[in-house]
C-alpha cells in the first residue's frame, strides 16, 4: 500500500534510532514534553536531556502522544556523555550575538548532511541549548557544525519545542531531494567519545612536555576539541593517532622517571 503523501518522507525505520535529539540544560519541563511530541510526530524516539533544571521533567503533560518516549529519555550529566557515540554533532542556534568557531550551515542544508552521515552508518546528534541562553561556547566545542534557524533579527530566539519541530520538519521536507548513497564502512567517522579520548591523551602529552602554563590549559582543551572535529578524522585514523600519542606520552614519562 502506498504511503500517504503527507508522511512518506519521514526517516526510514532502519535510520530512526541513528538520529538523536539532545536538549542541553532545559529549564521548562513543558518544552521537553513539546520536543518529545515533535519527535513522535516525525517517528523519532531517541531523546537525551543534559542536566535538566527541573527534576520533575518526566511528568511534562505536553508530551501528548509521546509518554513512552519521555519515559525512555536518557538523562546525562554532560553533553560529552550524551553525544559520545555520535559521529556527527550538529548544534543549533542563531549567530546574531555570537561568533561561531565552526562552520555555519543554513537549515536548508541540514537534511543533506544528515542523510550523508546516516548513509555511512553514522550516528547524528541534533543539539539544542537552554531557553535562557542557548548553547554555550563550551557546548559548541563538541559540535562539528552549527545550523542556523532563520529568524527575524528583532526576535532571534525561538521556543525550544518549536525549534525542535522546525528542524525535524526540515529534515523530512527535504528527504526526497537528499537521497542517501551508501558509503563503505571503512570511511566511518570517529565518534565524539573517541575524539574526546584522543584529546585527553594529547593534553596529557602537552602537560608532560611542559607545553603551556596551567592557566592556559582550559583554553587549550577547548581549542583542541574544536581542532579535532574540524579534521573530520575517520575511526581508523583516530585509532592510529591515539596510538602515536600514547607512545609519545609513555616515552616522555619514561624519560622523566
Amino acid at each position: 500500500m502506498k504511503a500517504p503523501l503527507y508522511n512518506r518522507f519521514v526517516l526510514p525505520e532502519a535510520q530512526r534510532d541513528s538520529l538523536n535529539v539532545v536538549l542541553v540544560s532545559p529549564r521548562n519541563p513543558l518544552n521537553i514534553g513539546a520536543a518529545a511530541r515533535a519527535m513522535a510526530n516525525f517517528g523519532l524516539r531517541r531523546l537525551a536531556v543534559v542536566a535538566p533544571f527541573d527534576p520533575t521533567w518526566r511528568e511534562a503533560r505536553s508530551a501528548i502522544g509521546a509518554p513512552e518516549l519521555l519515559t525512555n529519555t536518557v538523562e546525562s550529566a554532560t553533553l560529552a556523555e550524551a553525544v559520545a557515540d555520535c559521529t556527527l554533532v550538529v548544534g543549533t542556534g542563531t549567530v546574531t550575538r555570537r561568533k561561531p568557531e565552526q562552520p555555519v550551515v543554513p537549515l536548508s542544508d541540514l537534511a543533506s548532511l544528515v542523510s550523508q552521515e546516516l548513509a555511512r552508518s553514522g550516528r547524528v546528534a541534533l543539539v539544542f541549548g537552554s531557553e535562557k541562553h542557548g548553547l554555550t561556547r563550551d557546548d559548541l566545542s563538541y559540535c562539528q557544525l552549527l545550523v542556523e534557524i532563520p529568524t527575524d533579527p528583532l526576535q532571534p530566539s525561538m521556543n525550544l519545542g518549536q525549534a525542535v519541530a522546525v528542524c525535524l520538519y526540515e529534515l523530512t521536507r527535504r528527504a526526497e531531494s537528499s537521497p542517501a548513497t551508501p558509503v563503505p564502512s571503512a570511511t566511518s567517522a570517529a565518534s565524539s567519545g573517541r575524539l574526546d579520548l584522543l584529546a585527553e591523551v594529547i593534553e596529557e602529552v602537552m602537560q608532560a612536555a611542559g607545553y603551556s602554563p596551567r592557566a592556559m590549559q582550559p583554553s587549550n582543551r577547548h581549542d583542541l576539541r574544536l581542532l579535532l572535529r574540524r579534521l573530520s578524522l575517520s575511526a581508523r585514523d583516530n585509532r592510529r593517532i591515539l596510538g602515536l600519542f600514547r607512545r609519545i606520552l609513555w616515552r616522555l614519562n619514561h624519560i622523566r622517571r
